[in-house]
């Protein structure tokens, strides 16, 4: 017989450690920004000048750390989807950029194009978020450039694409690609995954976190061992 270890509240504990005290979570967001950077160069470099072209970027784990707040639920046991503590994170909290993001997007700027910020932040904070933004000197951070929770992502990106062509989106869950990955199945997504597998690296920059995703309550597939190392 085969054991699939059930999830408790310590899987959580272990993957927000993961995310906001590794070491190699930093070095895989300045992994991811420099790759960006290097993608945004080429771009730029390609199209003659920044005029017309957009970078759409996640916000939460993708451009600032909001580890903080994982934690705090974690330690009081509000659970990692307490609306009401995001909500008050959001108007509240103190988050900080991702090692990376400060020069990437100042890069951006001073190359002309235009930055796009899609994050499923509530609507309702917006102005919590701009100031939030602003405040961590991050560029462009008008009301216009800032698309929150409202339409689904894709039509979000599908309005920015209107009168830009976006040559690089940065995120950490992959709905922030692509509308099909939006509900889709765990499996519908690994096919969409290996469908799109020339796009990441390329204008599709994928940023690490262990603590939030569809895959959390999959069952894990364990080794089959030989009957005589199964008690």
């Amino acid at each position: 017989m085969t054991r699939t270890p059930a999830r408790t509240p310590h899987d959580h504990t272990i993957a927000v450690r993961y995310q906001q005290a590794s070491a190699e979570v930093r070095a895989l967001q300045r992994q991811c920004y420099a790759l960006a950077t290097l993608r945004l160069e080429a771009a730029v470099r390609e199209a003659g000048g920044g005029a017309g072209l957009a970078v759409v970027s996640d916000i939460d784990e993708t451009i600032l750390d909001n580890s903080a707040v994982m934690a705090f639920a974690v330690h009081n046991g509000h659970g990692t989807d307490s609306l009401e503590t995001w909500k008050l994170w959001e108007r509240e909290g103190d988050p900080h950029l991702i090692p990376g993001a400060a020069e990437f997007f100042a890069l951006a700027d001073r190359l002309g194009v235009t930055i796009f910020y899609v994050s499923d932040r509530f609507e309702e904070n917006k102005l919590a978020t701009i100031a939030t933004l602003s405040r961590l000197g991050l560029p462009q951070v008008a009301a216009a450039q800032v698309l929150l929770f409202g339409p689904p992502k894709a039509e979000r990106r599908a309005a920015v694409e209107r009168d830009h062509r976006i040559i690089l989106h940065l995120g950490d869950t992959l709905h922030d690609f692509h509308g099909a990955f939006a509900g889709a199945a765990l499996e519908d997504q690994h096919s969409l995954a290996e469908e799109h597998a020339g796009r990441f690296g390329q204008d599709w920059i994928v940023f690490p976190n262990a603590a939030h995703g569809t895959w959390i309550e999959a069952e894990l597939r364990p080794w089959t061992a030989p009957s005589a190392l199964i008690d």
